[in-house]
């Protein structure tokens, strides 16, 4: 994944330019970029476990047939409702897949981004090794 966006949760000359100005015009906008810059990475998990949570909360309300007839959510027409049901099926079923292969992508991108980190931690600990000049770093 590309990691040079301009605003990511991180310490980048354009978030630092941000949270300053934003305690300059209005202090809790800084106030926000500061708490972005710090607990931006962990915004990801949270969102994931609050939809879930929620998603879990508000499944419980679904459309249900009782034993006793149909919900009071039925429009009256038996078969539009048996169809209508056929298709939040499908649906349902067709979201979950989806959320499987973003679980599935995220996962592959992560492996990725380790991936390139370890090439890049073993070309920079090859050329400090071999007695070539590192940039930034004095040779032994």
């Amino acid at each position: 994944m590309n990691q040079s966006a301009l605003i990511r949760p991180d310490w980048t000359p354009a978030t630092i330019a941000m949270m300053v100005l934003g305690f300059v015009v209005f202090w809790p906008l800084g106030l926000a970029m500061l708490a972005y810059i710090l607990f931006g990475e962990r915004l990801k998990g949270f969102k994931k476990d609050a939809n879930a949570t929620v998603d879990g909360f508000c499944s419980s309300f679904k459309r249900k047939s009782h034993g006793f007839g149909r919900s009071s959510f039925g429009t009256g027409n038996v078969a539009f409702d048996d169809w209508r049901d056929a298709e939040l099926a499908r649906l349902d079923e067709e979201r979950r897949k989806l959320d499987e292969m973003r679980e599935q992508f995220d996962e592959y991108v992560r492996e990725l981004r380790r991936a390139k980190d370890q090439e890049d931690f073993d070309r920079f600990m090859r050329d400090r090794n071999s007695g070539g000049s590192v940039p930034g770093f004095p040779a032994n």
